[in-house]
């Protein structure tokens, strides 16, 4: 119970900080909006030369120009001429700001072409008046008295016109333009990404989550589906914002991007159905009828509004669409403030702040003679994805609850068959211990028969034969003597670890070479570890340096040992060993000593390459491994 609470709290803290940040948001860009740096010329008044159907009319008129409230249902084209004075010519950079103008357009001052976008003869082609424009100035263009001209090409139903020009130091107007444009554009690349995100988690959900239990339709959450199909239609809607070239030819444009706002609010309403449970009253049944009736007249709407020429018929739609949407919203908040569950109140408080920035947003674009401005409902939507995430971890919640009932009465019924698995590995465990004893002391016994063993039986053959001095015996007694102790070194030994394994040998080793007046030069890098050299390989390798050490230190009659260990590469794989003696020498080909011969099996055992050469003053043996 008090973790239920403390979530029910956190969620409910979590939607006030995001309503407070909305609002907040808000009210900051309707300040920044209001607000002006002082420095700056706003430019309103203008003479326009308006060409309709191949009249030409001129006028004096206030911008905003707003074209499809001056001329519904119309395209067309105009010139604005915008006369202003500078008190004196600026040497600073300047910049014109405009908050939106197009379709099409191009834009003179005093006569040189500042910049144009999209094609001012044919219509119905590239959209660019959805972003702000910033052009920058050559303060050599600018006069004491001044003239702005800006001719545009303006369809029907795509929010064409001019809205006021804003002209000042590049500085201050950059700050304007760059307020407009992350609310416009960066603001609507965020929402996008966002709402196509949640979109496609949302759809994998309604794909994946099955009820077996259930038939037909209701095998998958219809809630998931409605909330998927909200969330990818407004990311095409909003999406819109950030392309001029359609993906197909305007007016059908404009009907799909129709089509996905009536999408996006009656999957919006059919989510908030299946949130609180009303999918199986008749009232829900006749709303989803009712919406898919306003999904087929969007369509008819859009071809008569934007290809007719009738702007009414999308006026109409976008009323029934507002009216239905407007007394959902009054029910289910109605509803959700007498009582009910938690993900219902948290859907209850974003629908009624929607529908707030909604009526806002309404007067902004569609009421008042405002242009240019931002809409802040592509913001507030955000907010629904917030909350099904809410929803869903609720949901999980609750499952991970019945699944860990589930877990606590299988554990029950499983601890028994547990307990009996755990005596068996036991048993099983300790004969591996014994079995790993065996293997151990077999291969204990294998060393010193090999090694130790060998060495005291030459040692026995030396006394039995009488030709050997007593220096002779000595010699093979100490290294029996070595071997053994390097045997025991070797149980500790880490695998592939060679570093390691030449350390315990110039331990063992060394005082008996200096003993004998041979002096070490030690030339060993710090070598990586070589993974496929096992407890096994690593004791055929010791065999091999012990062997060669051995026969430096019985025949070579040398003054200077050398050793040296390197990789055989940068990246640290593969390994060179080298054991270099300044003694006198053999014939490698004539010799076919024993010692040789099984350096050369164990080399060929590890799969190591042993290459041999001497001459006076000169013996050097190499065991590479890659």
């Amino acid at each position: 119970m008090r973790r239920s609470m403390t979530i029910r709290r956190a969620l409910r803290s979590l939607l006030f900080w995001a309503f407070g940040l909305g609002l907040g948001l808000a009210c900051v860009s309707g300040q920044a909006l209001a607000q002006a740096p002082a420095q700056t010329l706003e430019l309103r008044a203008a003479q326009a030369t308006v060409t309709l159907k191949g009249q030409t009319q001129q006028q004096a008129v206030n911008l905003p120009y707003h074209w499809d409230r001056k001329h519904p249902g119309l395209a067309g084209s105009a010139t604005f001429e915008l006369a202003f004075e500078l008190a004196a010519v600026p040497i600073e950079p300047y910049a014109l700001y405009l908050p939106r103008l197009g379709n099409a357009y191009e834009i003179w001052l005093n006569g040189t072409l500042l910049q144009t976008k999209g094609d001012l003869q044919q219509g119905n082609g590239a959209d660019y008046a959805k972003a702000p424009r910033l052009i920058e100035l050559d303060p050599s263009l600018l006069r004491t008295r001044n003239v702005f001209r800006v001719h545009i090409r303006a369809d029907v139903g795509r929010r064409g016109g001019l809205a006021p020009l804003t002209l000042g130091p590049r500085a201050q107007v950059q700050e304007l333009y760059q307020h407009d444009y992350d609310w416009r554009i960066t603001g609507s690349l965020a929402v996008v990404i966002f709402s196509l995100l949640i979109g496609v988690v949302a759809l994998a959900l309604w794909a994946t989550q099955v009820d077996v239990s259930a038939s037909g339709w209701l095998k998958r959450d219809p809630l998931y589906l409605f909330a998927a199909l909200a969330e990818l239609s407004w990311t095409l809607r909003i999406g819109d914002t950030l392309i001029a070239h359609s993906p197909i030819a305007w007016p059908w444009w404009g009907m799909v991007g129709l089509l996905a706002a009536t999408v996006w609010v009656s999957s919006m309403m059919l989510f908030c159905v299946e949130v609180a449970d009303w999918g199986r009253l008749t009232a829900a049944i006749w709303l989803r009828r009712w919406l898919g009736l306003l999904l087929a007249t969007s369509v008819a709407a859009g071809a008569a509004a934007l290809a007719g020429g009738f702007p009414l018929a999308m006026t109409l739609l976008y009323a029934a669409l507002g009216l239905t949407a407007l007394i959902f919203a009054s029910l289910f908040i109605w509803q959700a403030a007498r009582g009910a569950s938690l993900a219902h109140r948290l859907v209850a408080l974003v629908l009624l702040w929607n529908t707030l920035v909604g009526l806002r947003d309404l007067y902004v674009f569609r009421i008042s003679q405002g242009y240019g401005g931002n809409t802040l409902m592509r913001y507030s939507s955000v907010l629904f994805g917030v909350t099904l995430g809410c929803i869903v971890i609720m949901r999980f919640r609750a499952a991970s609850a019945q699944a860990r009932d589930l877990n606590a009465n299988l554990l029950a019924r499983v601890a028994h068959r547990e307990q009996e698995l755990t005596q068996s590995y036991q048993r099983l465990e300790q004969l591996a211990r014994e079995q790993e004893r065996a293997l151990e002391r077999s291969r204990i016994l294998r060393d010193m028969h090999d090694g130790v063993g060998s060495h005291i039986s030459t040692a026995i053959r030396q006394l039995e034969s009488g030709r050997s001095g007593p220096g002779e015996v000595l010699q093979t007694l100490r290294d029996s003597l070595d071997q053994l102790k390097l045997s025991i070194d070797a149980m500790n030994l880490p695998p592939g670890d060679i570093n390691a394994l030449l350390a315990n040998i110039r331990y063992r080793l060394e005082p008996r070479f200096l003993a004998c007046n041979i002096a070490w030069q030690w030339n060993v890098e710090v070598l990586k570890p070589v993974s496929r050299l096992d407890a096994s390989a690593m004791r055929q390798l010791q065999f091999m340096l012990f062997e060669a050490l051995s026969n430096v230190l019985q025949h070579a009659q040398a003054s200077v040992l050398q050793i040296a260990a390197s990789s055989l590469s940068a990246a640290g794989t593969g390994v060179r060993l080298q054991i270099i003696d300044n003694g006198r020498g053999f014939d490698v080909a004539q010799v076919k000593h024993r010692g040789l011969l099984s350096m050369q099996e164990r080399a060929h055992a590890i799969d190591a390459t042993l290459d041999i050469s001497s001459t006076a003053r000169r013996t050097r043996l190499e065991i590479t491994i890659e």
